[in-house]
């Protein structure tokens, strides 16, 4: 069915070149937070967890087959709470299948790499690529030293498909049809009415627990002033959320831009492909992981 808002591929203000980098990491930091709190009572569990079980369920075993590269990683993401979740989660019989774990690797095209370095200390199944990846054209050597040793490359998309128009929607899709073997597109809005209403209650989750943040976890106190007496921090995170929910997509969309992302092979091989899609509440009643999981067939 298709949403009641047509799609609006509006700007984003933490996407423009103008917009303060020291304010764009903290943006980024509280979208994080976002992914991977998890507040009990609240919550059944987090999004990063939710996005976990999701591989882990649709995958099956297969999931010890892949290695997951997040091409839009920004300053970390969820990407590595889900690698912990994942692979915490497995059960020992699945284990034994793969001593090594189940890999995870952090790239983008604007690297964030003190961020990422700290992250993949903490984990023997997270890395990161320090040099910058386009999606739309990923480096030969990435994609091959995996296939190499007998994995699958599995694209991830965390809150990040929605960025692209469709030419370069297109684009990213050609180059994964062509050199991986399965793409996960993980947003946390859909372009509903109701879909508009979580952005803007993460203004307010932003209002009363900024202080904690900002003195306790980020000892940076300035934040405060960007968030109470010049709001742009709750005002960016509200406004873009509100026109990331406009421009989300839906897997019938996702779907035809894979059947004529102009792939090698035509039609024949995009339809090799299939398509899976849901949602999975991790907070009642509005709180969603909408998602898209395409696989190469066997």
């Amino acid at each position: 069915m298709a949403p009641l808002l047509p799609r609006m591929h509006l700007f984003e203000i933490d996407d423009q070149p103008w917009f303060p980098p020291w304010l764009r990491s903290k943006v980024q930091a509280a979208l994080t937070i976002a992914w991977t709190t998890h507040i009990p009572f609240l919550q059944a569990r987090s999004p990063a967890q939710t996005v976990a079980n999701i591989l882990s369920d649709t995958l099956g075993q297969a999931v010890f087959d892949h290695v997951f590269i997040d091409f839009c990683a920004g300053g970390g993401g969820p990407t590595p709470s889900i690698e912990r979740h994942l692979n915490a989660t497995l059960p020992p019989s699945s284990q034994k299948n793969e001593k090594e774990g189940v890999q995870f690797v952090l790239t983008d095209l604007h690297p964030h790499v003190p961020d990422w370095k700290k992250a993949a200390a903490e984990s023997a199944h997270l890395s990161y690529v320090a040099d910058p990846v386009d999606a739309a054209n990923a480096p030969a050597d990435l994609v091959g030293q995996y296939k190499d040793k007998g994995k699958k490359v599995f694209r991830l998309f965390h809150l990040a498909f929605h960025h692209f128009d469709d030419p370069l929607a297109r684009a990213i899709l050609k180059n994964t049809v062509e050199t991986s073997d399965g793409f996960g597109i993980f947003e946390l809005q859909n372009r509903t009415l109701l879909g508009l209403l979580p952005p803007i209650l993460f203004g307010i989750g932003i209002l009363l627990l900024a202080p904690y943040y900002a003195l306790c976890v980020w000892h940076a106190p300035w934040t405060l002033v960007f968030t109470y007496l010049i709001p742009v921090l709750p005002f960016v995170l509200v406004a873009d959320g509100i026109v990331s929910a406009l421009r989300t997509r839906t897997p019938e969309e996702v779907a035809h831009l894979l059947r004529t992302c102009g792939a090698e092979g035509g039609p024949a091989e995009t339809e090799k492909w299939e398509l899976k899609s849901g949602n999975e509440t991790f907070m009642w009643p509005i709180g969603r992981v909408n998602w898209i999981i395409a696989t190469r067939k066997r």
